[in-house]
């Protein structure tokens, strides 16, 4: 059984791509009760869409305000947190970096205090991202020295120092993640690679290609994702104060994404080069021989069979949207 079976359970971002998925999974763990912080309701999102919404406790508010964290933390006695809300698309934090820097690293901040304060914590996971090395990530360990320079991506940097900080300094029972690109079914932020390509491929429009179609990613299924993050909360004294690369091995130019997806949903992507993007990372890829080696973490979906998931969720979106 589970260490998380019969945990009162906090999971911030639980409306959003992974954290819905994630919240579906601790589910099927029989925690005692799964409290969630949602800023708004989206009806589309798979946790409203799923009716999750009816199986947790939503708590409305904002990860920036510091009182409302702690409150929920402590009145609800919770053993476990898994803190994946951010600000994460990358252009919003070129234009509004203040925003960006202030949800990322004083939200974390604000839910570290929180854990450092209350008695029952036994684990924090905090969601890191393979942004947070800077433009150096090709095949990167987790050694490797974290240098964003771009306000998303330092917003990752700081983030993720900072939860290893209480670690440290306090002994708080914190694991920091990284992830490549992650996708899946429920990812609503169409202006997100994979999202932008299947909104093209189901409304028949031509997508806009914000880079110059060679920059190379990792992209992970949003599945591999939430298990990561459950192995990292079940392991949690072999794992505190470390962090973890977690990614698939797959890694694609836009161009070759473009087509194996072209390939996978046999549908033709009409694409237009703009070529606008700025102080984007040409390359990057991460080294996971570490989750691998320690919590026995691979992931287990292909990029087709996980492309596949996506598209059919796609397909049900858009046809009652």
């Amino acid at each position: 059984m589970s260490n998380l079976a019969n945990s009162n359970i906090f999971v911030t971002g639980a409306i959003g791509l992974v954290g819905s998925h994630l919240v579906k999974s601790l589910l099927e763990l029989q925690p005692n009760k799964i409290v969630c912080l949602c800023r708004s309701r989206d009806p589309h999102s798979v946790f409203y869409s799923e009716k999750l919404d009816d199986k947790v406790i939503c708590a409305y508010g904002d990860l920036k305000d510091r009182e409302r964290i702690l409150d929920l933390v402590s009145k609800h006695e919770i053993n476990y947190i898994f803190h994946v809300a951010a600000q994460p698309i990358v252009p919003i934090a070129f234009v509004n970096p203040y925003e960006t820097l202030d949800t990322n690293i004083m939200g974390t901040v604000n839910v570290l205090e929180a854990a450092r304060i209350c008695p029952n914590i036994k684990s924090v996971i905090v969601a890191s991202s393979d942004k947070a090395y800077g433009k150096d990530c090709v095949m990167v360990e987790e050694n490797h020295s974290l240098e964003g320079d771009h306000p998303y991506d330092v917003s990752k940097s700081c983030a993720d120092l900072i939860a290893r900080t209480y670690a440290k300094t306090y002994g708080l029972p914190v694991a920091v993640s990284r992830f490549g690109n992650i996708y899946g079914p429920g990812d609503l932020n169409f202006n997100r690679i994979i999202p932008g390509i299947l909104k093209a491929v189901f409304e028949g429009s031509v997508l806009k290609i914000r880079s110059n179609g060679m920059f190379k990613r990792d992209y992970v299924y949003v599945k591999d994702v939430v298990s990561g993050y459950i192995a990292l909360a079940e392991n949690i004294e072999r794992v505190k104060g470390e962090a973890f690369n977690f990614s698939s091995g797959q890694n694609f130019s836009v161009f070759d994404l473009l087509g194996r997806i072209s390939h996978a949903v046999n549908s033709e992507i009409k694409y237009e080069i703009v070529d606008t993007q700025k102080n984007e990372i040409p390359e990057q890829s991460l080294n996971f021989t570490k989750a691998n080696r320690i919590l026995g973490w691979q992931s287990h979906y292909s990029f087709q069979a996980g492309v596949i998931e996506t598209y059919e969720w796609y397909e049900k979106f858009f046809k009652n949207k």
